[in-house]
């Protein structure tokens, strides 16, 4: 058992990640770099589902004038995040842990940027859905989404092909095969891929003016949105 939806408990979540997802590090450096592009210079950045805080660790030296807000649905993943962002204590709030879909309006505060990196795809249909939404709906006007996610292929073949590729991967990152055995058997049972069209179309059904995809590989997407 974890404290959180990943397979991985929260003190063990940095030392295990880049094991289990390639180019996880790429992820945060393409999160940041089209920000750049589409923000530069955000007033405020919320970041969803912020596991240990490490995008933002990264964001903050890259964006100084930038105030930052984090929730996560996990204690244990807030409290990992708050522990390595306490030196950064004036330009870091916490929300209280939650779903994106759960972040309510007593919070008054919209957003030029909002992240959720490898966070949404825990959630049933309805509740993407209602988490994307959310997101869209706190965005000030011309804001930037961004989102990774676990993706679905296309066919069952695909499925399969992906799942040996992305296992072959772990297991040369040294995780023993009974483990990355047990990671495969959660796709569909513990979260719950959808296809790269199925990402666009619900972007797109937010209601964002531009969705793009940014990034795909082994079976994670990226894209970024303009509200």
């Amino acid at each position: 058992m974890t404290d959180n939806s990943t397979a991985h408990k929260s003190v063990d979540y940095d030392s295990q990640i880049k094991r289990t997802i390639p180019f996880y590090d790429d992820f945060h450096k393409e999160t940041i770099d089209i920000i750049k592009c589409i923000k530069p210079d955000p007033a405020n950045w919320l970041d969803t589902g912020c596991g240990t805080g490490t995008l933002i660790e990264k964001a903050l030296p890259e964006f100084p004038a930038t105030e930052f807000y984090l929730c996560d649905p996990s204690i244990g993943m807030m409290e990992q995040a708050r522990n390595k962002l306490q030196k950064f204590n004036k330009k870091v709030q916490f929300l209280n842990s939650m779903q994106t879909n759960e972040i309510s309006d007593e919070y008054n505060e919209k957003y030029d940027v909002i992240t959720a990196i490898q966070s949404h795809h825990y959630m049933s249909v309805l509740g993407r859905i209602s988490a994307t939404k959310k997101c869209y709906e706190l965005l000030k006007k011309s804001g930037a989404y961004i989102t990774f996610e676990n993706t679905k292929p296309l066919t069952e073949e695909g499925i399969a092909i992906g799942k040996c590729h992305w296992s072959k991967f772990q297991i040369k990152q040294g995780r023993d095969i009974n483990v990355v055995e047990n990671h495969m058997s959660r796709f569909n049972e513990e979260y719950f891929p959808i296809t790269v069209e199925e990402h666009l179309e619900l972007l797109r059904t937010a209601g964002f003016k531009v969705v793009e995809l940014l990034w795909f590989s082994f079976m994670q997407s990226g894209y970024y949105c303009i509200k």
